[in-house]
């Protein structure tokens, strides 16, 4: 067993939800505890997928969603930027609405351009902290101003850096397809059989 399996097997087992349930209290706590499972090369072989999708996740596959082919109308920096109100859901329907949900969260309004279409509800399931991979975009991709200092944190400045006036919109349909790969990989682990320790 080489460092880079040991690695990989750490990296799918901190992924695996009954190993987050069984030891929440210890993560809560304290350094994680690693146990040895049976299914040792499984789990190193789709943690070792895992960290290929997450650092390569600029390079994904970015999700098929309705509305992502849009063509720029003028200057396609501004075209695609985002602005000082955030994304957000779209309206929930009234089956929706009576169901309890107050946002339809398959539909994305990036700004006042362009809606996406078509996210699947798999994709929330993959939670970073608190909320979704895709929820976090949400919440930090728009211009905004500190209070204190005057600063503005505008990040269409990255899409111009790199060149690419459509960054944010293919980065948010990327992390769709990271979310739902991750979710994939992760519904495809062994149960967890932990050896006992002597």
């Amino acid at each position: 067993i080489t460092k880079d399996e040991v690695f990989a097997y750490i990296y799918g087992l901190l992924h695996s939800p009954v190993y987050r349930e069984t030891y929440a209290a210890d993560l809560k706590k304290m350094l994680p505890r690693i146990p040895l499972v049976r299914d040792f090369k499984d789990y190193a072989e789709a943690g070792r997928a895992l960290v290929e999708l997450h650092l390569g996740y600029e390079s994904v596959e970015p999700y098929p969603l309705d509305g992502l082919a849009v063509e720029a109308v003028g200057d396609p920096f501004s075209f695609f930027a985002v602005g000082s109100k955030k994304m957000a859901f779209g309206k929930a329907s009234a089956e929706q609405r009576a169901a309890g949900e107050r946002r339809d969260r398959t539909v994305i309004d990036y700004n006042d351009r362009i809606t996406l279409r078509g996210i699947p509800d798999d994709a929330y399931r993959y939670i970073l902290g608190s909320r979704s991979a895709i929820e976090w975009i949400i919440d930090r991709y728009y211009v905004k101003t500190d209070k204190a200092s005057g600063i503005v944190n505008d990040p269409n400045d990255w899409s111009r850096e790199v060149g690419d006036p459509r960054y944010i919109l293919d980065l948010l349909a990327r992390v769709v397809t990271l979310s739902v790969e991750t979710n994939r990989i992760v519904d495809g682990l062994p149960p967890l059989d932990i050896i006992e320790e002597a």
